[in-house]
């Protein structure tokens, strides 16, 4: 059977991690016990981890011509992404993003520069309506200039094709933008600045995405790190654990390991609670390995993981 195509707009950056035991106050100055430098961003995690749970995937991005570029272009040889619509800006560099991890749970804080993708263009999009057209799911984040995200969701939907919204980093979000998403996935701190209230329980979770459908968006799932994830929609409320796949080492890039198995899932044509569940498996791989691309797991690993569980 041929592999479920997807595309993926978003942001390729290199992540430059560093693990300590906390944050340096203004004026400080701390040494690391750990760095590594490596490929990252959102929507280019995103496609590998769909590329390797299966799915044939395109996407859509701009680099600059520095060495974080090759980086970037070599990953999506390896891995089998399409880059046909991954442009080059010679004005500006490829993006970056600091990650700070904590040294002793794992957890991480980020600032991201998007470089040369912030650049990327709505006419450019219309460039890759094809692609997006030939696919069975869309994924966005918010790494994009808003426009730009809009365009191609608008482009999806123009062609009947399933959209996925991960509105991450955190921020508020006009409200005609909601009915263009078929699913959105906020983790809990995304999910309170769509909805401008505490999103600390399960509780508050089910509130939260109560709202979010209010708004026209088609179903939520609000992902909850260690507790899992919440899915919503009209017709349905589906509580799904989480994955223990081994001791946490690192929670960068939890969120779009999840999102891209989540993406797989559906193109596949699994129901919905499935593909939650499928996602919060490769999510569970993910945070037991450094790294965020990196960590990302092979399609064998996640099923090994579902059967056993």
């Amino acid at each position: 059977m041929a592999s479920p195509k997807i595309a993926v707009q978003g942001v390729f950056v290199a992540d430059l991690a560093f693990r300590a035991a906390r944050l340096p106050v203004m004026g400080e100055t701390l040494l690391s016990n750990g760095f590594k430098l490596g490929p990252g961003g959102k929507g280019s995690n995103q496609s590998v981890a769909a590329a390797r749970a299966g799915a044939d995937v395109t996407f859509i991005t701009k680099l600059g011509t520095d060495p974080f570029g090759q980086m970037a272009r070599a990953l999506y040889a390896e891995e089998g992404i399409d880059a046909g619509h991954v442009l080059t800006d010679p004005e500006r560099p490829t993006g970056a993003a600091f990650i700070f991890v904590d040294g002793k749970t794992g957890e991480n804080a980020i600032i991201i520069e998007p470089g040369a993708a912030a650049a990327l263009t709505e006419a450019e999009m219309e460039a890759a309506a094809p692609a997006i057209a030939a696919a069975r799911v869309f994924v966005a984040q918010l790494e994009l200039p808003l426009p730009v995200v809009r365009r191609g969701l608008e482009i999806a939907r123009r062609h009947g094709v399933t959209t996925i919204l991960n509105p991450a980093p955190a921020m508020t979000l006009p409200d005609d933008l909601y009915p263009l998403v078929d699913y959105l996935t906020p983790n809990e701190t995304e999910a309170e600045s769509l909805v401008d209230f505490a999103v600390d329980s399960g509780q508050q979770a089910a509130r939260a995405a109560e709202v979010l459908l209010d708004k026209g968006v088609g179903t939520v799932i609000v992902t909850l790190g260690a507790k899992g994830a919440l899915l919503k929609s009209r017709s349905e409320a589906v509580h799904v654990p989480a994955f223990t796949a081994g001791p946490a080492v690192e929670t960068a890039g939890a969120g779009d390991a999840f999102n891209g198995g989540f993406a797989l899932a559906l193109a596949e044509g699994r129901p919905v609670a499935e593909a939650v569940r499928f996602g919060c498996a490769v999510a569970g791989i993910s945070v037991t390995r450094p790294g965020t691309a990196p960590s990302m797991p092979r399609r064998e690993e996640v099923e090994a993981l579902l059967r056993h569980s």
